[in-house]
């Protein structure tokens, strides 16, 4: 066994490998991440105490009293970076719902936690109002990647995001509030002087938060900062603001973090696009390391305490109580049922519930408040559970509702053209959905007489993120005659998409040199443009050159009897292969690097001169070729 008491580089080294290794488990599985993180930190901590004798990773004995300011330092880096994801653009359709969710759904929830927390699970009553404070509210740190995995309709992810960002710091302030009644009368003194005392530094909290983000955008805007350090200087002032907040009153830098942000991502400045992605990256492995570490401070005794009625309390919380009060508070906003009910089931909690109701647990218990010890692994079990469910349940629930957009992988073709056109066209053909986006009405004119789903507007516009919805396609192709509007295109799109997704037409036409492509004057790197569709040297002149001489996209379905083997020797040493549809309805763009699949029931796009007169049997069966 490995002894990490005082190993404290063994210990980081495994807390951070292994949540993040959950996290790509997860990405391969599509499994929800956040169950893989926690089953991680069990694996490392209880369950490896309970075979072995003692924990492979003890964060509480390694850390010692750092452990709760690392994780508070950390949360509020996570908070920040839901609040700079949130533009109040979004609220253009979501800001009713949002509002009685916020005012009417959170105090309903609340009560109902409250009063579930008392008859169900037997906890005494000031404790059943602090951790309800905590259970009422969705964490946004799991919340946004289901959002990314179900695909859900703009409307319900932005009341589930928003929901979960605002209410967020709403619930860790009340439960604070309650937790120094609770202190304060335990230590025989007077609650209220507490209460007013805390009220009066969320307002300093919020004063903080607006005034760093006001200040620091303005110090962007008037290029104050040079490009290197912004998003260090970001991440440096997030942890200041937090400080100083929680200096003021406990848990108030939270409010301030999340106006933090709010302010920074509404304050349009030009690099608020790196700012995201640095943050993103940063966020991504504290909210890791955050998860596996609550879960390996628990001790198997901590688990063991739970009974039936703590189980029962969870099963009510989450299917009475929370659809309950969705359903209340909602009434009249202008979701139908369908949507109500799917905001109503889907609520996990968060980090910040699991990580406030440790320290204000461990608090109290040193206070003398014995009973509180339950209340950490109560939360965590609650979290786990409606994190596991929601998880697994997100995507079949929606389109079990009919509220799912996964479907079919979608191709977003951005430039429509005659070639593109065509393109789609022979999409069609092969089951895969298309979209079309072009600036151009005249353009778009064909897409819409042949029934293609069409974008009017520009897709690098404020506007496509909530108008296009990019999370609704699996793949991107840039088809415009614009080689530098290509490359940009598919560099803004990489990061929402994957870099491996996104393509463009060559830059050049004719025989390219690769070793000397490098050195051409006139070649974009290749780290600003998307991968190369077909091959380099088959660029959009070209194509549409051919397009008007007769060349024509045609289908041609693999079988048993009609290997790939035989198909390339029939079209030839160099085909202008585009694309392949896969049995399972997934589909790969093609070029060099990138061999078309073998596999029979594959369907293989190819643009084709007008002699290749080779069967377009995309709607039907390949004839037996070897006969």
């Amino acid at each position: 066994m490995i002894d990490t008491g005082p190993d404290l580089t063994l210990t980081i080294a495994l807390i951070a490998g292994s949540g993040i290794a959950a996290q790509w488990l997860a990405w391969r599985l599509r499994w929800p991440s956040i169950v893989l993180m926690m089953g991680a930190g069990l694996i490392l901590g209880p369950i490896w105490a309970f075979a072995a004798g003692a924990p492979l990773v003890h964060p509480s004995a390694v850390f010692g009293e750092y452990l709760r300011p690392m994780i508070a330092l950390a949360v509020a880096v996570i908070l920040f970076e839901g609040g700079i994801t949130l533009n109040f653009r979004e609220l253009r359709d979501a800001s009713g719902p949002v509002r009685r969710m916020v005012f009417l759904g959170y105090p309903l929830g609340w009560a109902g936690a409250v009063l579930a927390l008392h008859y169900v699970a037997g906890l005494a009553w000031d404790l059943s109002a602090m951790i309800g404070a905590l259970l009422t509210t969705t964490g946004p740190t799991v919340v946004l990647p289901l959002l990314r995995q179900a695909k859900l309709p703009a409307r319900i992810a932005s009341v589930l995001k928003w929901e979960g960002i605002v209410n967020d710091p709403i619930g860790a302030l009340s439960a604070v509030f309650v937790f120094e009644a609770i202190r304060q009368t335990a230590m025989g003194q007077d609650w209220a002087e507490a209460g007013l005392a805390l009220a009066f530094g969320a307002v300093i909290g919020a004063a903080l938060g607006f005034g760093f983000g006001t200040g620091l955008s303005r110090a962007f805007r008037r290029g104050w900062v040079p490009e290197p350090m912004k998003a260090p200087l970001v991440l440096a002032s997030v942890l200041v603001c937090f400080a100083i907040a929680d200096a003021l009153a406990n848990e108030t830098g939270l409010v301030a973090v999340t106006l933090f942000g709010l302010v920074v991502a509404n304050s349009r400045l030009a690099s608020i696009e790196e700012m995201r992605r640095f943050k993103e990256g940063i966020a991504s492995i504290l909210v890791a390391s955050v998860f596996v570490v609550l879960a390996a401070d628990l001790a198997p005794a901590d688990l063991l305490a739970l009974n039936s009625w703590h189980l029962a309390f969870v099963a009510v919380f989450i299917l009475i109580v929370r659809p309950l009060s969705v359903a209340l508070a909602t009434f009249g906003s202008g979701l139908d049922l369908k949507e109500t009910a799917f905001i109503g089931i889907i609520g996990p909690r968060g980090v910040v519930a699991a990580a406030a109701a440790g320290h204000l647990a461990a608090t109290l218990i040193d206070v003398g408040r014995e009973d509180a010890a339950i209340l950490a692994p109560l939360v965590f079990v609650t979290i786990f559970i409606s994190v596991f469910g929601c998880g697994f349940a997100v995507s079949p629930l929606a389109r079990l509702l009919g509220l799912s957009q996964t479907g079919p992988e979608r191709l977003l073709i951005v430039g429509a053209n005659p070639w593109s056109l065509g393109l789609a066209d022979a999409l069609k053909k092969a089951n895969v959905p298309v979209t079309i986006a072009d600036t151009s009405w005249r353009r778009l004119r064909a897409a819409r007489l042949a029934g293609h789903d069409i974008h009017y507007g520009e897709v690098l516009s404020e506007a496509a993120d909530w108008r296009l919805e990019p999370a609704r396609f699996s793949a991107l192709l840039a088809a415009s005659p614009n080689d530098a509007y290509n490359a940009l295109v598919c560099i803004d799109y990489g990061p929402e998409l994957g870099r491996s997704r996104v393509f463009q037409l060559s830059g050049f036409d004719g025989p390219v040199d690769a070793e000397k492509v490098e050195d051409d004057p006139r070649a974009i790197a290749y780290t600003a443009r998307g991968r190369t569709l077909i091959r380099r040297g088959r660029g959009y002149d070209g194509l549409a050159r051919d397009w008007w001489q007769g060349w024509r996209f045609r289908n041609t379905k693999l079988s048993e009897n009609y290997p790939l083997a035989t198909y390339l020797e029939e079209v030839g040493e160099t085909p202008d292969l585009v694309i392949a549809r896969l049995p399972n309805g997934t589909f790969h763009l093609l070029g060099s690097g990138r061999e078309a699949p073998a596999q029979a029931g594959t369907v293989l796009i190819r643009f084709a001169p007008p002699e290749a007169g080779h069967p377009d049997v995309a709607t039907g069966e390949v004839p037996d070729q070897s006969s």
